[in-house]
């Protein structure tokens, strides 16, 4: 068995690609997903799906677990039903909006919450590598996806656990994503097998699942394929662009 890690996978393209990642690298590779009173709660569907595909290529049983955490009680997020999930005509329109403002898709602390409770499960099953699938490129802006974020996660865990202070055991946060393009991204996961089919990205999808198209998570997606000269396997809603605009 390789190195044991604590993957966080959301049931997105990033997250779907650093799973693979983590897996190609040899580590014995345990899922962990969050169901946090989230709108696009439909991503949990794909996260199971992911990890199965993943076992599948990798010929090994992959432990799976979801916890339930309600961030929608504390509010303060479009994504946890705190208004509309904002929508743009142009992946330039997310991108110039990086710049101005974080947009009310972030969700408050997110990303500390589930590293911690990744790093829990890592204390317990002797891990010292957590993986994320973030991204600082080609992203929505939030403070919680940045490299001098994650640096400053794994100091703490590592000042705060015993695994580290007591049985001397170096935790790692590992963010493989973290500098490359979206493109890039897909490129690399194809490369491992990836599946983008069976993913879900968008955060505002219709009752059928569907993608919206317009949410910054939509149209940041739909650019990334374009880049990489791939199709997009996305299934869009009615009256929803099938591809990324300027």
């Amino acid at each position: 068995m390789g190195e044991p890690a604590v993957v966080l996978v959301s049931g997105g393209l990033d997250s779907a690609t650093a799973l693979a990642v983590a897996a190609a690298e040899g580590c014995d590779v345990f899922a962990l997903s969050f169901r946090y009173g989230q709108r696009h709660a439909i991503e949990l569907d794909a996260a199971s799906r992911v990890v199965a595909a993943q076992a599948r290529r990798s010929g090994s049983e992959i432990r799976h677990e979801i916890l339930e955490i309600d961030l929608a009680r504390l509010g303060g997020s479009s994504l946890t039903g705190d208004g509309e999930v904002p929508r743009h005509a142009t992946v330039n329109e997310v991108l110039d909006g990086v710049a101005e403002a974080i947009p009310s898709t972030y969700v408050p602390a997110r990303n500390t919450v589930f590293l911690s409770h990744a790093l829990a499960w890592a204390e317990v099953l002797g891990a010292t590598r957590l993986v994320i699938g973030v991204n600082a490129v080609d992203y929505s802006g939030y403070p919680d996806c940045r490299p001098e974020y994650l640096e400053a996660f794994e100091s703490m865990a590592n000042l705060a656990t015993k695994a580290a202070v007591q049985d001397g055991r170096t935790l790692r946060v590992s963010a493989p994503l973290v500098t490359l393009s979206k493109a890039a991204i897909i490129r690399l996961g194809l490369s491992l097998g990836v599946d983008y089919g069976i993913t879900v990205s968008c955060y505002d999808p219709d009752e059928t699942g569907a993608a919206c198209g317009r949410c910054d998570s939509c149209l940041l997606r739909a650019a990334g394929f374009a880049a990489a000269g791939v199709p997009d396997p996305t299934r869009y809603g009615t009256g929803a662009p099938s591809g990324p605009t300027a």
